[in-house]
C-alpha cells in the first residue's frame, strides 16, 4: 500500500442539479489521456459515494500530489451561468463529511485540502480546509 498523507477534495465543475456518474468522469478522464478515473471517490447529487480508482493506485487528480493523496469528488460545483459556488445537496454534504470521518480513520495522519489549495481554481468551490479540519 501507498503511503496517504493527502485528502485532496474536487468538484466535477458541472452546472448545479446536473448528474454525472463515475462512468462519465472516466471518459472525461480518458479522452485527456488518463488510464482511467483520476478520483478515488465521487460523491452523487443523491450522496452515494462510488468507487472510481482503487485506493492502491496512485490518483490522476492533482498534480504533484497524486502518489501521496486520494481523490474525492463531488458532483457539481458551479451556477447555471457557469460560476464557480457551492452546489453540494443536503445528501451531499453529509455523505462528504462521513467519508471524510471514514478516511481520516483509516488514514489519521492524512491532511484535507481543496484543490484549489494546489492550482489556480476554485475547485472545490467550499473551503474544505475550514469545515473538515476538525476531523
Amino acid at each position: 500500500m501507498r503511503r496517504i498523507d493527502e485528502i485532496i477534495v474536487h468538484c466535477t465543475a458541472t452546472p448545479q442539479g446536473m448528474a454525472v456518474s463515475v462512468s462519465d468522469i472516466n471518459r472525461w478522464h480518458r479522452q485527456r489521456g488518463f488510464a482511467s478515473i483520476g478520483y478515488h471517490f465521487v460523491v452523487y447529487l443523491d450522496g452515494t459515494v462510488h468507487t472510481g480508482r482503487p485506493i492502491e493506485q496512485a490518483g490522476a487528480h492533482c498534480k504533484g500530489h497524486n502518489a501521496h493523496s486520494i481523490g474525492v469528488c463531488y458532483v457539481g460545483g458551479l451556477d447555471a451561468q457557469g460560476c464557480p459556488k457551492d452546489t453540494r445537496t443536503p445528501e451531499q454534504k453529509i455523505a462528504l463529511h462521513a467519508l471524510m470521518v471514514a478516511l481520516k480513520t483509516q488514514y489519521p495522519n492524512a491532511k484535507i485540502y481543496g484543490h484549489r489549495r494546489f492550482a489556480n481554481k476554485a475547485c472545490p468551490c467550499f473551503d474544505a480546509e475550514k469545515e473538515f479540519g476538525e476531523l
